[in-house]
């Protein structure tokens, strides 16, 4: 177990082994999270890399096409709809 001491304004100090395990050095930004009454620290980096497994993993089964491409003829076919003729 490790423990600090929370110094006036509410600093800690992480500890190197977890500074290193988080891949976080000076000026990176992290991410505290409270989950089930406790505080999670996390980097940005992992958390992007999280999301982006995520959506990997809902992606996976996708047999369509560009799905920017779908959003855009959605819209196209929804503006000629509108479109006095």
């Amino acid at each position: 177990m490790n423990t600090a001491i929370m110094s006036q304004g509410g600093r800690v100090v992480v500890p190197k082994q977890f500074r290193e395990k988080l891949g976080v050095k000076a000026g990176d930004e992290v991410i505290w999270t409270e989950v089930d009454g406790q505080i999670v620290l996390t980097s940005r980096r992992l958390q992007l890399e999280q999301a982006r497994r995520f959506f990997d993993q809902l992606m996976a089964d996708y047999q369509g096409g560009s799905l920017a491409d779908e959003l855009i003829a959605e819209r196209r076919t929804e503006a000629s709809r509108e479109s006095p003729a």
